[in-house]
């Protein structure tokens, strides 16, 4: 229930808005001037406040500073007769969500409102994100407090309530799927699918029936039907990963789909009907597939409907710190190890690096590290010894012998498998990689135990 104050002298314009604005989960008090305001806020912490600007004992403009100052959290909408600049000018100095002139027009005042409560969320549920990583914010798995990503998840935060088309541009292992899913999760259909497909993993010939499925006989091997990713996910997430390596000919369909929310099965006249949202990503510059005509520039202004930029690591250097407590958090629970601090030095030289492959490097190679550590602290011995293609500061590169990669690789595929019991299912999802390169690995480095789980 939100809670709204409405602040004015003249008790008609107080009954005026109460009665024509009344709706479900909006719930009215009223004060006649800003002392009474004040008292008011300070006892029932309202999430809004209309306010005029003219009134006894206490105006609206000093109302507003005072109320703003105990709670700056609290939005206020300024109302008044005297239209001039320098009075509009202070309201929103002081911190005025909005400022509206009498006669008041109910239905934008109904629209302010509901813009500003909205607004107060989003602001809330950003605050409510930082974790206790110092003052970083956190969206599901993406810390940061940089500039760059305050940006991203302002954007996450905005588009998670609708059902727009996003485009998430970034570099390789900056986390566009990860924001993809945080949009997803944070939206009101967080318990429909959420379906990543990589563009670049499915052979040509088969990605269209993996979209849009296919009926039985539509091709050598199609014995039974199939429902396709658009299908399966109902009003839930398609997340298309490196959009720009989608096929001139399924770019057409796809463009079809978020045009007229229909599709047809490969072999198949019947039209289906598609609600899930469209995400897309890619690292590549879209814009130069356009001059090649290698991508539709239909599809590359219906795609970008709302654009995000992930910015590299590179370009987000405060944020390091968080990042490696976070992950050290998160490895520590995938691998069981207790590896609690990292050394200051050890932090300015990873500070410093150049993490071509962003925080997916940073991630992998903070893992190989904690493999060695031999203590609880992590410092840069443990690190350079895994630091092969890692850019140190001067961008020379530091390599090591093949043996001791293997002997650590072989160290923490074992380590991983010991940590869940050896099911490989949870092993594979730990370390990434497929059920028959963890196979190949276990077969190589001869990694035995006397129960192995086989889910």
């Amino acid at each position: 229930m939100k809670q709204i104050l409405i602040v004015d002298d003249d008790a008609s314009s107080r009954e005026s808005i109460m009665l024509n604005l009344h709706r479900d989960g909006w719930q009215f008090s009223e004060a006649a001037d800003g002392q009474e305001a004040l008292n008011i806020v300070n006892a029932e912490h309202p999430d809004l406040v209309i306010c005029d600007i003219r009134m006894p004992r206490m105006d609206g403009l000093e109302f507003l500073k005072l109320a703003r100052k105990q709670n700056p959290d609290l939005q206020v909408i300024m109302i008044t007769a005297y239209d001039d600049m320098q009075t509009t000018v202070k309201a929103i100095q002081s911190g005025a969500y909005e400022y509206v002139r009498k006669p008041i027009d109910l239905i934008d005042l109904e629209i302010t409102i509901q813009r500003a409560l909205e607004t107060q969320d989003m602001s809330r549920r950003l605050d409510g994100f930082a974790n206790t990583i110092g003052k970083d914010f956190r969206i599901d798995n993406i810390i940061g407090k940089s500039s760059g990503m305050l940006e991203v998840f302002k954007i996450i935060g905005a588009v998670s309530k609708s059902n727009v088309t996003v485009l998430i541009r970034g570099d390789s292992g900056t986390g566009k799927e990860l924001i993809a899913k945080a949009i997803h999760y944070n939206s009101p259909y967080r318990d429909h699918p959420f379906i990543p497909i990589n563009c670049t993993a499915i052979p040509e010939n088969l990605i269209e029936s993996e979209l849009f499925g296919h009926e039985k006989g539509s091709f050598t091997g199609a014995v039974t039907q199939s429902k396709g990713k658009f299908e399966l996910a109902g009003e839930g997430t398609i997340f298309l990963d490196e959009i720009g390596d989608m096929p001139l000919q399924l770019q057409t369909k796809l463009l079809r789909v978020i045009q007229e929310r229909t599709f047809e099965r490969v072999g198949g006249n019947r039209l289906l009907r598609s609600e899930a949202r469209i995400i897309a990503a890619t690292h590549q510059d879209l814009e130069r597939l356009l001059e090649l005509e290698n991508f539709r520039e239909d599809l590359y202004y219906r795609l970008r409907v709302v654009e995000l930029n992930v910015p590299p690591l590179r370009n987000r250097r405060e944020d390091i710190p968080l990042l490696i407590e976070y992950l050290i958090e998160k490895i520590n629970r995938d691998l069981g190890t207790n590896v609690r601090k990292v050394s200051p030095s050890l932090i300015n030289m990873l500070t410093g690096m150049t993490w071509r492959g962003n925080v997916r490097e940073l991630e992998n190679r903070l893992r190989r590290a904690i493999v060695l550590c031999r203590g609880e602290v992590l410092i840069p011995d443990d690190f350079e010894e895994t630091a092969e293609t890692a850019a140190t500061p001067s961008d020379t590169v530091s390599l090591m012998p093949f043996s001791t990669l293997a002997e650590a690789e072989r160290d923490y595929i074992l380590k991983v498998l010991q940590h869940n019991n050896w099911n490989k299912k949870r092993t594979c999802e730990v370390l990434s990689i497929a059920r028959t390169t963890l196979d190949r690995k276990i077969e190589q480095y001869q990694l035995k135990a006397e129960n192995k789980s086989e889910e």
